[in-house]
């Protein structure tokens, strides 16, 4: 029985060739190599220091599935304009998550080792790299500085939604728990000329805070403290912003983090949890990607609600946001 042309396949759904010489392609630099005017398979083999022959094949493929043209006459390979997208300059800013010398582009690889945490529940990112992700990027500052970069390219368009979205004139004073480089807190403070805040996390991102925070000329308004979510957090501000963190962690971490929010907020502050909740900007690819890298997941808003209640924290108010992001607000219960 012949199968009809339009029905899908589940080998092309699983090929790994097009993605593999996609991120290779990102990784090296073709594009950026080539420029408008292309380059021959040799002159980008020498830019690359990689095997002429070998890239050409490469090239080949990236030519198969449209990424580059080839000049049969010239011989020269250019980025079409899909390909164009893994630029560094390409407004989208995919090269950060292609890049395999990237935080994003190397957890991708992990997932060659999704067996493993379907079988034993266990991130695929420490089968593959020998440590956690978050160690890792202590090892890297180029990792974490790729990584803080990926953070801030997240929330280019978000960042200013929240802002605006949200009803931050109720507060005087913000606490961003592991704000990252401050690109939410800053727009916040641009849309909000009478608030203050502060930025936690961990050093080398903290001290980028202070520098952003500098350029913007808001230091005279926010600033950052360097320091773990895990530790006791500063008191006296009075909305405590977590901001895409909880899922990065599984159940028992996002409990410890939403408890060190609910002791320094005590007795009359506020807890703001901001991110994808599934059903509302979360994929289940995205859910899959967050258990291989960080053992963390995507949550529906009861299920964060149920985590705060465990912590004794209340549920307010929840509502999107900003584009794939829900805002959940959260009071101190009452003591008994």
């Amino acid at each position: 029985m012949d199968v009809p042309t339009n029905t899908p396949s589940i080998l092309a759904m699983a090929d790994l060739a097009t993605p593999m010489s996609i991120r290779v392609a990102a990784t090296l630099s073709l594009v950026e190599h080539a420029g408008s005017a292309g380059a021959t398979a040799e002159q980008l083999a020498s830019d690359t220091e990689t095997s002429a022959p070998v890239l050409r094949r490469l090239l080949d493929h990236l030519v198969t599935i449209g990424v580059f043209d080839l000049d049969a006459e010239s011989g020269r390979y250019r980025p079409t304009s899909l390909g164009n997208q893994m630029s560094r300059d390409s407004p989208a800013g995919f090269k950060l998550l292609l890049d395999i010398n990237c935080a994003g582009g190397r957890a991708e690889l992990a997932f060659v080792e999704l067996l493993g945490t379907i079988t034993t529940g266990a991130p695929a990112y420490v089968h593959r790299y020998g440590r956690e992700f978050w160690a890792d990027l202590d090892t890297s500052p180029e990792l974490r500085r790729s990584f803080d970069a990926q953070m801030n390219w997240r929330f280019q368009v978000q960042a200013p939604q929240i802002a605006e979205r949200f009803d931050w004139t109720r507060f005087s004073e913000i606490l961003d728990v592991g704000g990252g480089d401050g690109t939410v807190l800053a727009a916040i403070l641009r849309t909000h000329p009478d608030l203050r805040g502060r930025v936690l996390d961990l050093s080398p991102t903290a001290t980028a805070a202070n520098d952003n925070f500098v350029a913007a000329g808001l230091d005279d308004r926010a600033s950052a403290v360097s320091g773990s979510f895990f530790d006791p957090l500063p008191v006296g501000a009075d909305v405590y912003l977590l901001s895409d963190i909880l899922h990065d962690w599984d159940d028992d971490h996002a409990r410890k983090i939403l408890a060190g929010c609910r002791q320094a907020a005590a007795p009359n502050g506020t807890v703001v949890v901001i991110e994808p909740v599934l059903g509302q900007g979360a994929s289940t690819a995205i859910d899959l990607f967050m258990l291989m890298c960080f053992g963390g997941e995507e949550r529906t808003v009861d299920e964060v609600a149920r985590l705060a209640a465990d912590c004794g924290l209340v549920l307010r108010y929840s509502g999107p946001v900003a584009d794939r992001r829900t805002a959940l607000e959260f009071g101190v219960a009452p003591t008994q």
